[in-house]
């Protein structure tokens, strides 16, 4: 960390980057930690509902496709929405206040899930949660981009993503031990209350930095959102980038979606019992591929952002293959060892491709170009992807009866949007470095 502000204190000089010359490495080290909370709780409060989806379906009296449309695909069809305007907003106001606010909001509409007695109650909370949730993320990358420079600022965000593997740890593991002992509505309230005091945490300690202050110093109103889109598709490195981060996560996040009820239905586990299946899998698997995929983004390599997308590119398509044996195989040992390649692919590509998509990114459109990759992110796992297995796993089902064989041949036909992802992966590498470029001297 402290060759990360040794790099920090040299970019900014003369610059006028008054809000962050006088930080110390420990504000710079609390910081990076406290965005990786922000991201744990994101991840958590997302995800937990695949945890508990068929207590839910079975309390509320619905199918497979029913209760994938109440807890994904109305998540997301509303994160979706409110995604671009939120963003907007921050390319122009107070981010600190925006994550703050959006956290707190997110994480009081997580507890309100557990006191729902409808459907249509469930739904109405999960839109809330939504409301949090479209604005955190872009303005958490935003706010990163400016406390860290290009050469460190992927590696910075991958340090972020650690929440990702932390936070489904949380949502999958945890969640799943206290639904086993207290039920699954008593899940959404241990998730609620730490939400809120990390929001005032940051809303407190956290300090807005000059916007661009790391790259052009340009601190010029921001352009409207065709201007940022025309910009964005002539981007064609960054159109591919989000294109196969996007697929990554229809892919990877689809099918991690239905996998506890995968491995409740097939191997005849518990909530509990699935969870701990794949325990050390998220928070050490996932983990370690991220912290790995941070020390590889700081070699001197890696200054080639091409190397970047190659590595993502294969490890996706690893992970891929994996995922085929993992939903095919009746052996549950081999598809733990599957697992244990599949689980950790859905973490490491996330952190980098975030930091190639702010470096392919004017200062002022960074939270307009997040925002695109989480619309079609979210888009894909939560809307597309959790409706479409509940669909295919109803109708191959005999009867419409939900069972683990229609489940899981509804699971395969996803399979293969991972070599989609891959493709777009290697295709970024042909305009990178040029793309960069670009978005550091455009005017």
């Amino acid at each position: 960390m402290s060759e990360v502000h040794s790099s920090v204190a040299s970019e900014t000089s003369g610059i006028g980057l008054e809000p962050l010359q006088s930080a110390s490495l420990t504000e710079f080290f609390f910081f990076v930690m406290l965005m990786c909370v922000f991201y744990t709780l994101s991840i958590a409060d997302r995800y937990v509902v695949s945890t508990v989806l068929d207590p839910i379906r079975i309390e509320l009296h619905l199918t497979d496709s029913g209760v994938a449309w109440l807890t994904g695909a109305a998540f997301g069809l509303f994160y979706v929405l409110l995604g671009f305007p939120l963003s907007w907003l921050i390319d122009r106001r107070s981010r600190r206040k925006i994550v703050a606010v959006c956290l707190v909001l997110w994480s009081v509409m997580t507890a309100v899930c557990g006191l729902a007695r409808t459907s249509f109650e469930f739904f109405l909370a999960r839109v809330g949660v939504t409301v949090g949730e479209a604005g955190g993320t872009p303005g958490a990358n935003s706010l990163l981009s400016d406390y860290f420079p290009a050469g460190r600022r992927a590696m910075a965000l991958t340090v972020f993503s650690l929440g990702a593997p932390i936070g489904a740890w949380v949502g999958y593991n945890v969640a799943g031990m206290i639904a086993d002992h207290y039920g699954w509505r008593a899940v959404f309230f241990a998730l609620g209350v730490p939400g809120v005091l990390a929001g005032i945490a940051v809303w407190v300690t956290v300090r807005e930095p000059k916007r661009g202050c790391l790259d052009s110093g340009d601190d010029a109103a921001a352009p409207s959102f065709l201007a940022t889109m025309r910009f964005l598709w002539e981007q064609r490195a960054a159109v591919h980038v989000i294109m196969g981060t996007a697929l990554c996560a229809l892919w990877g996040w689809g099918l991690m979606f239905w996998t506890p009820t995968f491995l409740q239905r097939t191997y005849h586990m518990s909530v509990g019992e699935a969870a701990v299946f794949t325990n050390n899998m998220h928070l050490w698997g996932g983990g370690i591929a991220t912290v790995l995929t941070g020390w590889l983004m700081a070699r001197r390599r890696m200054a080639d952002a091409r190397h970047i997308v190659w590595l993502l590119g294969g490890g996706i398509a690893i992970g891929t293959l994996a995922s085929g044996v993992l939903y095919y195989t009746h052996d549950l040992a081999v598809a733990k060892a599957m697992l244990w390649i599949f689980i950790p692919s859905i973490y490491f590509y996330i952190g980098p491709g975030f930091g190639l998509l702010n470096n392919l990114a004017q200062c002022r459109m960074r939270a307009m170009f997040c925002a695109t990759v989480l619309f079609l992110a979210n888009l894909g796992n939560l809307v597309i992807a959790p409706p479409l297995i509940g669909a295919l796993s109803d109708w191959f089902a005999p009867n419409h009866l939900s069972n683990a064989a229609s489940l899981r041949l509804a699971m395969l036909c996803l399979v293969p949007t991972g070599f989609w992802a891959t493709a777009h992966l290697f295709l970024s590498s042909r305009d990178l470095l040029k793309n960069q470029e670009r978005a550091r001297t455009f005017p």
